[in-house]
């Protein structure tokens, strides 16, 4: 939680390029090949000058020494597509850090959840790496005996305090020297945890409480009979003073004291900023061509509703009721219809977790991720738009023209595009899809009810409602340039008959609050300046998280040590007496006056 950190003795910040680090969870995108994922993350690191064979021989370097040659062209998998396995994604994952050459290599738990040959496998080629020169630290989950035997150094720590540090063969010689020798048959890995984790308290606090052992005067285990908060104790005074101790402290202060050991610091790409764009926009836009739930399933639910709405709205005429129909087709197509954008909030979450890991290591920086996130997506939202627009205005039949339609379509877009960065502003604070979908589901229905449709703009409580929330409203402003493009230039039959007929222009500034005194491109306009200042937002919440990170871990730190003192490990020595609640057991058969067939 708080200390200094060292580089060879020197003080050094952990600087992306020198410093890489894999953490617990995969997180890839998995509509992604393997080799394909190796490729675009060498292209977003590695040098620009470097050619595409060299780029290539580098991949492909690194998914030999890795073991990864019989998936390599296998996708990571998803939630719909069955891909590769666990030890796999692990040792693709270990791969991705490898490309740039780091001199250290931090893992947490690279082994968790894996079985035991492919936790095997993974540390085996953690070994690989180490003997190019590299410094491999791990934390490590529960090791078998085969992956404990491929380890060269041993750090052991239980509350904080140093158990042991040094060759990990001569681990088992210490305790032995300390008085708790690892039983012959038994995995050293278990021996240590078993002397140093107070959880085995409360294990053996009830195995006392079984008749089973109540039957045994003498246990056959040696710590039955002690607290592990004392063998801990003893452990750390006897390092603390041993030969162990002294070989670590003497190595570091040799290492101090040797000139020249500066580690290089680099940035943590050294691919350009135009390079970083490029790649990250060519490997979302074939993310979203291979996911599914990300534009497909929306372009298809968007067809099937356009088609209702102008079977609905089928040549809705001129007629005095056709006024009402138009305008609530219009208010149903700029507001509901381009809402069934947060659909592809799941998958957007999916790879903001990739950004954020990426960002971790020092990927790419900020700006290019938002840009190419943009540009990634528009072929499909000029898609969606096109098919909406086409099937809804000539159905409908609104006012007909190539301007008029070219307005209709620009609208749906940027309507379209900006729920959507709306949404990215949410996932950046929530990352939790279920709660981002339904804080920007309430979020898009507060601005709905200011667009002017379910009361007319002049008529809205000018505090608050009207001002500001309807000015930064993205549907009023395309609800009124959907009215001006649709009604201005166009008749309709009166009320009664005999009476004159009414003007479009008349009926929006009468009848729906609508001022024509500007432009509909004007409108348009404010639609895409909301849309600017969403991914804007997006932009400065991802850098702010990044400044604010140090700030808020800090206060993290502490808490977590104001509580350490209720962890099991930092307890005092706890009392081993029989629990209360176990009583004497008794077999069934015993009880019946009959010999169990288990004695």
């Amino acid at each position: 939680m708080t200390g200094n950190i060292l580089l060879n003795g020197k003080k050094k910040r952990l600087e992306y390029g020198a410093v890489a680090y894999v953490t617990q969870e995969d997180v890839m995108l998995g509509t992604l090949t393997v080799r394909e994922t190796l490729t675009y993350s060498a292209h977003l690191r590695l040098p620009t000058t470097l050619s595409k064979e060299e780029v290539k021989d580098i991949v492909e370097g690194t998914i030999m020494e890795m073991g990864l040659q019989d998936c390599g062209d296998t996708v990571i998998g998803n939630w719909h597509r069955r891909g590769i396995s666990g030890g796999e994604k692990k040792r693709l994952s270990i791969a991705l850090e490898i490309l740039t050459m780091p001199k250290m290599l931090f893992l947490d738990e690279p082994t968790s959840g894996l079985d035991s040959a492919s936790a095997f496998f993974v540390v085996q080629s953690l070994r690989n790496i180490a003997r190019d020169g590299r410094t491999v630290v791990s934390s490590i989950h529960q090791p078998s005996s085969e992956v404990f035997a491929l380890f060269d150094d041993l750090f052991l720590l239980s509350g904080g305090e140093t158990v042991y540090f040094g060759e990990a063969k001569m681990a088992v010689q210490f305790f032995a020297e300390a008085g708790f020798p690892c039983p012959s048959r038994r995995n050293p890995s278990d021996h240590f945890l078993r002397c140093i984790n107070s959880d085995f308290d409360a294990i053996t606090a009830t195995l006392k409480g079984s008749q089973r052992l109540r039957d045994k005067p003498t246990s056959s285990d040696p710590f039955m009979e002690m607290a592990t908060a004392q063998i801990k104790s003893a452990l750390v005074e006897k390092y603390r003073d041993s030969k162990y101790a002294k070989m670590a402290r003497a190595r570091s202060q040799e290492i101090s004291k040797i000139e020249g050991l500066e580690v290089e610091t680099k940035s943590g790409s050294q691919a350009t900023w135009w390079k970083q764009l490029t790649t990250l926009t060519k490997r979302s836009f074939v993310n979203m061509c291979r996911d599914v739930g990300y534009y497909w399933a929306r372009i298809v639910i968007y067809i099937l509703v356009s088609i209702c709405v102008g079977t609905v709205f089928y040549d809705v005429g001129y007629g005095n009721t056709a006024i009402l129909a138009r305008v609530a087709c219009g208010a149903f197509i700029t507001g509901f219809m381009t809402f069934m954008s947060i659909g592809g909030f799941p998958s957007f979450i999916e790879e903001l977790k990739v950004f954020n890991k990426e960002r971790l290591n020092g990927y790419y920086g900020v700006a290019a991720y938002t840009l190419s996130n943009f540009l990634s997506a528009f072929p499909f939202l000029v898609t969606i738009s096109l098919i909406t627009g086409t099937i809804t205005f000539y159905l409908v039949k609104f006012r007909s023209g190539f301007s008029h339609y070219a307005f209709f379509c620009l609208n749906i877009f940027f309507s379209i595009a900006v729920i959507e960065s709306l949404m990215m502003v949410v996932a950046s604070m929530v990352p939790n899809y279920l709660m981002g979908i339904v804080t920007g589901a309430g979020i898009i229905g507060i601005l709905m009810m200011t667009s002017g449709f379910f009361r007319l703009l002049p008529d809205l409580p000018k505090i608050f409602w009207r001002y500001p929330i309807s000015y930064i409203s993205f549907s009023s402003w395309a609800l009124q340039g959907a009215y001006k493009n649709d009604f201005i230039g166009l008749e309709f039959d009166p009320l009664l008959p005999g009476d004159r007929k009414l003007t479009g222009d008349e009926i929006i500034t009468k009848y729906f609050g609508v001022t024509v005194d500007r432009s509909k491109w004007w409108d348009l306009t404010a639609v895409v300046v909301i849309l600017i200042c969403y991914r804007l937002i997006f932009f400065i919440i991802l850098k702010m998280k990044e400044k604010a990170s140090p700030f808020l871990q800090e206060i993290y730190a502490k808490k977590t040590l104001e509580h350490l003192d209720k962890r099991p490990s930092f307890r005092k020595v706890p009392s081993l007496a029989s629990s209360k609640r176990h009583q004497p057991l008794h077999s069934l058969s015993s009880q019946e006056g009959l010999n169990s067939p288990l004695h």
